[in-house]
């Protein structure tokens, strides 16, 4: 199998029990983070049954009732979701270890997972709550949905963000990594990209001619090479080595789902820019952010 196959999978190549994709740790070469992806029809339900594992619901598309319980305490959370990825923020729901669930609704809905020991207070976290970040400039411009990272959401070992890439723009731009622990300055995350496409508001296009870019090459820490055109269901793993940029073709806007965790003792997103392209930041400062976004506004997609 080559170094692309095994780390970049089209959409349903890892279909099991009811799910179109499964990274977990039973995936080869694969440890610290997991994701789930089911597309429910009316009276379709998925199970989340281990307990030693905590967990984001993150709604794609549509809107999901979830039923959830750790022994004796249990509840029923509501998410009411969005029309699409590319229509802001949606709300999400954190389930600690200890807690099983069950997804029931109409739509695609994401679950970002990662091993984690220490048990914490289930967290409904409404889209208004969501913090909106924009980020780079000019054709670097991207927008970042930062609902699970450390900054906003009190968890064991998940950083889970989602970013929209308006066509023709780049974004994790500069390539960077996060292989080596140096404290204050990098931590060791694997991270997962689950990618949605679609055409420009308003274009003719079919939902299934939309793609983007995806790259990774290796670092010391070990040898990947992923140069893929990517679409709506696509997952990429990244176990080490730079990665970027996700470029958004001309005439179609990309998205991606971000879930990482690791081995170090802090629950910290630090990075390492490939110093060949570090140099790319310093212009963002002679740029205006992308008058597109934030997604929805009138000048971006409705």
């Amino acid at each position: 199998m080559s170094i692309e196959n095994t780390w970049f999978h089209r959409r349903g190549d890892l279909a099991a029990d009811g799910w179109e994709s499964v990274v977990d740790r039973g995936t080869p070469g694969w440890q610290h983070t997991g994701i789930r992806v089911a597309d429910l029809a009316d009276g379709d339900a998925v199970e989340l049954a281990e307990t030693d594992v905590e967990r984001i619901i993150v709604p794609l598309a549509g809107s999901f009732e979830v039923d959830h319980a750790d022994g004796d305490d249990s509840a029923r959370t509501t998410l009411q979701g969005r029309r699409s990825v590319f229509d802001g923020p949606t709300d999400v729901l954190y389930l600690p270890v200890g807690r099983t669930a069950t997804l029931t609704g109409r739509g695609r809905v994401a679950v970002a997972e990662a091993p984690a020991s220490v048990r914490l207070p289930w967290r409904h976290i409404a889209a208004a709550e969501t913090p909106v970040e924009l980020r780079g400039a000019g054709s670097s411009s991207r927008q970042v949905h930062n609902f699970g990272t450390p900054q906003a959401l009190d968890a064991d070992r998940l950083i889970v963000c989602e970013v929209i890439t308006p066509a023709d723009n780049w974004s994790s731009y500069p390539p960077h990594k996060h292989d080596e622990h140096v404290p204050g300055h990098e931590s060791r995350l694997e991270e997962i990209y689950y990618f949605e496409s679609a055409p420009v508001a308003g274009s003719a296009a079919a939902e299934d001619s939309a793609f983007g870019m995806f790259s990774t090459y290796s670092s010391p820490a070990g040898e990947i090479d992923i140069a893929a055109m990517v679409r709506t269901g696509d997952i990429a793993l990244v176990p080490y080595g730079y990665h970027g940029p996700a470029v958004a073709a001309p005439g179609y806007d990309l998205y991606y789902l971000n879930v990482m965790a690791g081995p170090d003792p802090d629950r910290a997103w630090l990075i390492s820019d490939d110093p060949a392209h570090a140099w790319v930041r310093d212009t963002w400062t002679e740029q205006d952010v992308d008058p597109r976004l934030p997604y929805p506004t009138e000048e971006g997609r409705s």
